[in-house]
C-alpha cells in the first residue's frame, strides 16, 4: 500500500512549471546566447575540411602494386616532395614547419561500398579465406583551422595541385623510357676501344629486354606518332646490332685496337679473373642442383613403386605423408629449373671467358695503327645518328603507349568541396546551450525557486 506522502502531486508540479515559465524561457535564451557567443569565440580554432575523391585505375592495382610491382601506398599522395612541389607552384609557404602542418592536415581514407562489405562478410561466414581488399577510390581531405593563413579558395587550389603533382610524378616514373637509354655514346668518349664491346653490348641487351617487356604489355599497340609497334622497334634494334654495330665491333676485335694497350690488357686480365671466380661458383651451384635432382629422381622412383604396390595390394599400408606425389613433382620441377639456369649460366660465363681470351691474344699480337684507330672512331661517329634515331622512336612510341595505358590511371572523381563546419558548429552549440538553460529553468521551477521573486512554498 502506497503511503499518502509518497504520492506525486502532478497538478502541483505543473503549477510550479507554469509559475516559472518566464524564467524557463529566459534561462533557455541565456544558454543559447552564451553558447553562440562561445562558439564565435572558438570559431578561429575550429577545423574546416576541404575534400575531393581520387580514383586509381591501372594494370596491377588490384594486386596492390604499382606498374613496377612495388607496393602501393595511399600515403604516397601526401609524400613530402609532393607537398613541397604543390606549395611551391601555388606560391605558398615552403618552410619545413609549414609543409609539415599541411602534410599533417591531409587525410586519406579508402571508400568501401556496402555491397563489397556484404560480399566479404558472406565469404567470411562461409569459411573462405579473404585476400586483402585494396579500395580503388579514396577521399582526400585537407582539414585546417579557420584562422590558418590560407583562404578557402587557396585550400581548394592547393588540394587540386597536390593531386596533380602526384599524377605527374606517377606518369614520370612509370610511363617514360629508362633514363639510361640514349647516353651510351657519351660513355664511349672516355672508354678504350676494347671496352666498346661491353658497353654497347650491354646497352643493346637492355633495350631488347625493355622492348620485349613492353611487347608483352602492348602486343597490338601501334604508335600514331611513329606508326611503329614494339615488335617493329625490337626488329629495328636487332637490325641495328647485326647490320651496323657488330661489323664495327668485329673490326676492333680482330685488329686488337687500343689507345693504351697495357691498360687494356690489364683490364681484360682482371675481367678474366672475375669471370673465373664466377664460373667456379656457378659450377658448384650446378653440381649441387644436379646432385639434388638425382636424389629426387631416385626418391620419385621409390614413391612410384610404392604407389603401384598399393594399387595391386589393397591391404598394403598407405603411403606416408612425406611421400606425397604432388610435393615430389613440385620439388622435381623446381630443381630442374634451377639446374637448367645454373647450366646456362656456366655456358654463358665460359663463352665470355673464351671471348676475352681471344681479345687478350689479339691485344698481345696487334701493333698500334693510328690510321685504323682514326677510321674506327670515324665509323662509330657515323653510327651515332642511327642510334639516336632508334632511341627517339622508342621514346615517342612509349609516350603514346603510356598516354593510352595510363590515361585514367589517377583521376579526380568528385568536385572539391569545403564543408560549412562553422554553421553546423554554431547550430550544435546553440541547441546544446538552449537545452541546458531550459533544463536549469525547469529544475529551479520544480524546486520552487524563482529568480527575482520571493520563494513560494
Amino acid at each position: 500500500m502506497i503511503e499518502e506522502d509518497e504520492i506525486i502531486d502532478l497538478r502541483e508540479l505543473i503549477l510550479r512549471l507554469a509559475r516559472g515559465l518566464g524564467q524557463i524561457f529566459g534561462l533557455a535564451l541565456l544558454g543559447l546566447v552564451i553558447a553562440v557567443v562561445g562558439g564565435l569565440i572558438i570559431r578561429p580554432w575550429q577545423p574546416v575540411s576541404t575534400s575531393t575523391r581520387v580514383v586509381f585505375s591501372y594494370p596491377g592495382f588490384a594486386k596492390g602494386e604499382y606498374p613496377d610491382h612495388s607496393k602501393f601506398q595511399p600515403d604516397d599522395l601526401r609524400a613530402p616532395e609532393v607537398i613541397a612541389e604543390a606549395l611551391k607552384r601555388q606560391g605558398l609557404g615552403t618552410a619545413d614547419e609549414f609543409q609539415s602542418q599541411i602534410r599533417g592536415a591531409l587525410g586519406i581514407e579508402g571508400i568501401i561500398s556496402p555491397a563489397i562489405t556484404k560480399q566479404r562478410d558472406l565469404l567470411q561466414a562461409s569459411g573462405q579465406s579473404l585476400a586483402v581488399y585494396i579500395p580503388d577510390e579514396y577521399i582526400v581531405t585537407l582539414s585546417l583551422p579557420e584562422k590558418f593563413p590560407i583562404s578557402r579558395e587557396q585550400r581548394a587550389r592547393l588540394l587540386s595541385e597536390i593531386v596533380s603533382v602526384y599524377r605527374e610524378n606517377f606518369q614520370r616514373t612509370y610511363t617514360r623510357t629508362p633514363a639510361a637509354f640514349g647516353n651510351v655514346f657519351d660513355a664511349l668518349h672516355n672508354a678504350d676501344f676494347p671496352e666498346y664491346q661491353q658497353i654497347l653490348g650491354r646497352e643493346i641487351d637492355h633495350i631488347a629486354d625493355y622492348l620485349t617487356q613492353q611487347l608483352e604489355n602492348g602486343k597490338s599497340f601501334r604508335s600514331p606518332t611513329t606508326n611503329l609497334s614494339f615488335e617493329d622497334l625490337l626488329e629495328q634494334t636487332r637490325g641495328f646490332s647485326h647490320n651496323q654495330l657488330n661489323e664495327r665491333l668485329e673490326l676492333i676485335y680482330q685488329s686488337g685496337l687500343s689507345r693504351n694497350r697495357t691498360s687494356a690488357m690489364m683490364k681484360v686480365e682482371y675481367s678474366l679473373r672475375i669471370l673465373g671466380d664466377q664460373e667456379r661458383h656457378a659450377m658448384e651451384d650446378q653440381k649441387v642442383f644436379t646432385d639434388l635432382l638425382a636424389q629426387v629422381q631416385a626418391r620419385n622412383y621409390v614413391i612410384e613403386t610404392k604407389s603401384r604396390a598399393n594399387q595391386l595390394l589393397p591391404d598394403a599400408s598407405a603411403l606416408s605423408q612425406d611421400s606425397d606425389p604432388s610435393f615430389a613433382n613440385d620439388t622435381y620441377g623446381f630443381l630442374v629449373r634451377r639446374a637448367l639456369e645454373a647450366g646456362l649460366k656456366v655456358s654463358q660465363l665460359q663463352a665470355d671467358k673464351a671471348q676475352l681470351l681471344e681479345q687478350l691474344e689479339a691485344l698481345k699480337s696487334a701493333k698500334g695503327d693510328a690510321g685504323n684507330m682514326a677510321e674506327v672512331q670515324k665509323s662509330f661517329n657515323e653510327l651515332e645518328p642511327a642510334y639516336r634515331e632508334l632511341i627517339d622512336n622508342i621514346r615517342k612510341t612509349q609516350a603514346d603507349f603510356a598516354r593510352q595505358q595510363f590515361a585514367d590511371a589517377i583521376r579526380v572523381s568528385a568536385a572539391i568541396t569545403t564543408s560549412n563546419g562553422i554553421s553546423r558548429m554554431l547550430a550544435l552549440t546553440g541547441a546544446t546551450g538552449c537545452f541546458l538553460g531550459l533544463a536549469v529553468g525547469m529544475g529551479l521551477s520544480l524546486f520552487g525557486i524563482y529568480i527575482g521573486s520571493p520563494k513560494h512554498n
